[in-house]
């Protein structure tokens, strides 16, 4: 049995993991990755970047189409399925080439294999335990899957998830999405591009229920108008297979039945912790997920947890900063911890989606006083001249301190707008400094500015 001993071992390549691994070996530790699959992890491999690839796929699709408008005779554009697809895994598997190659760079040295806890601050890598990794410190990163739905085993032909939505042999005439979050509406969003007909189901009473309620109710006339049917406050009461496709019946405020080709399974995500030696120490589980202080440490000494298996927000962003704060900690440095409610989100569905802070609810809630300040694309000069009128941005102030309390926007390029916002509340921004701030004209970044004027009744062009 071989034997190595390191200062960290991050457990999992993913965007929580490998930044663990470069940051540790940033601060001279001495650092080892375990993985048992791809670097990159789930969000390079299949999720956020290759989703985003497709996504950018449809957004040619839709602009193609409209070129008539801008003066452009082009011929009706056709789907070639499979040449996405594969320009989609080409980008994945650059970005997980350019992962290996920071491994190199860093001298992390990476170990395939599954990883279990042997408890003393030791690691078995391998089905049969056939190496043996030391460490003072043990970052578990192993991330999280999709949850299954019972009756809907994937099979790549009529029940997807998210691997199967990222690679399918064919386009689908109709489609079921069961989950209305932010998977759900980005894969909606795809295939109703590329032509299929598209239905959603979601059990809470709105699409996209972490958004502002505003946010979700322009988003669902936004994807209605589109096409897309949204069945909301619903659930799958019933699926039977009829020949290759499916027969579903739909429980809700408008009951239906619907017979579609594919099912695809967007409904929320279960933490790795399975077949980790979890059980011998002394962490502890909550649903599936970790339980960690605000720098990443569990409950047993030297075993600390980031990024999805730690919890929500499940965002790759979040897991990479989560990390960097463990990894400090670790070093004897003085990281500030994490405010969850900076913490951005975006969805790349058509519109997009982006928000940092409170929605307009949880800020009443807390007690806060608040302004509240909107301004439309749709009288923002250079939305105008990109044709992309639809959408909004809305900002949430504190009456009495000025605090930017949460921003939301929906609309093209959003998801590129956000940081600026981002930005503001890290720096604890209040009205005067977005007011007096000077922002490039034209841009759609205006609408930032005329939104937190909006609060204020100082709006220049609504």
């Amino acid at each position: 049995m071989q034997h190595s001993e390191f200062d960290v071992v991050v457990v999992g390549g993913g965007p929580g993991g490998y930044v663990a691994a470069i940051r540790s070996a940033q601060l001279g530790m001495r650092t080892a990755l375990v993985e048992q699959d791809q670097l990159g992890g789930v969000c390079l491999n299949w999720g956020c970047i290759p989703t985003k690839a497709l996504l950018r796929c449809a957004d040619v699709l839709r602009l193609v189409r409209d070129a008539a408008q801008f003066g452009v005779k082009a011929a009706e554009p056709a789907v070639d399925l499979s040449a996405m697809v594969a320009r989609s895994r080409a980008v994945a598997g650059q970005l997980q080439r350019g992962v290996a190659h920071l491994m190199k760079k860093n001298r992390i040295t990476v170990i395939k294999g599954r990883a279990r806890l042997a408890g003393g601050g030791r690691l078995q890598v391998g089905s049969g335990g056939d190496s043996l990794v030391a460490a003072r410190h043990i970052v578990l990163a192993t991330g999280a899957r999709a949850r299954r739905l019972p009756g809907f085993e994937a099979d790549g032909e009529s029940v997807w998830y998210y691997r199967e939505a990222l690679t399918p042999a064919f386009l689908p005439e109709r489609l079921l999405v069961i989950g209305g979050g932010a998977i759900g509406i980005e894969f909606a969003s795809f295939y109703h591009a590329l032509g299929s007909g598209v239905h959603v189901v979601e059990v809470a009473d709105r699409i996209l229920p972490g958004e502002d309620e505003e946010i979700s109710a322009y988003m669902g006339d936004a994807l209605g108008a589109q096409g897309i049917r949204l069945h909301v406050g619903s659930r799958v009461a019933a699926a039977r297979r009829q020949g290759k496709a499916w027969e579903v019946r739909l429980d809700g405020p408008h009951p239906a039945t619907i017979t579609v080709d594919v099912v695809l399974v967007a409904a929320g995500i279960v933490g790795n912790v399975e077949d980790l030696g979890l059980e011998g120490s002394a962490v502890r589980l909550e649903k599936s997920h970790i339980l960690t202080d605000a720098f990443g440490a569990t409950h047993e000494p030297g075993v600390y947890a980031i990024g999805d298996v730690a919890g929500a927000p499940w965002l790759a962003h979040k897991a990479s900063h989560e990390a960097i704060l463990c990894i400090e900690k670790i070093a004897g440095l003085d990281p500030q911890p994490m405010h969850v409610d900076r913490v951005p989100a975006c969805t790349y569905s058509h519109p997009q989606v982006a928000h940092v802070g409170l929605t307009e609810r949880q800020a009443r809630e807390r007690g806060h006083s608040v302004r509240v300040g909107k301004f439309p694309f749709s009288a923002n000069g250079k939305a105008i001249a990109l044709g992309a009128t639809g959408g909004f941005v809305k900002v949430l102030m504190d009456a009495d301190s000025g605090e930017l309390l949460g921003a939301h926007m929906v609309g093209d390029e959003v998801t590129e707008m956000i940081q600026g916002y981002v930005v503001a509340t890290e720096l604890e921004t209040t009205e005067a400094e977005l007011m007096r701030a000077i922002f490039p004209h034209p841009t759609q970044s205006e609408a930032m500015h005329e939104a937190v004027l909006s609060a204020y009744d100082r709006a220049l062009h609504i």
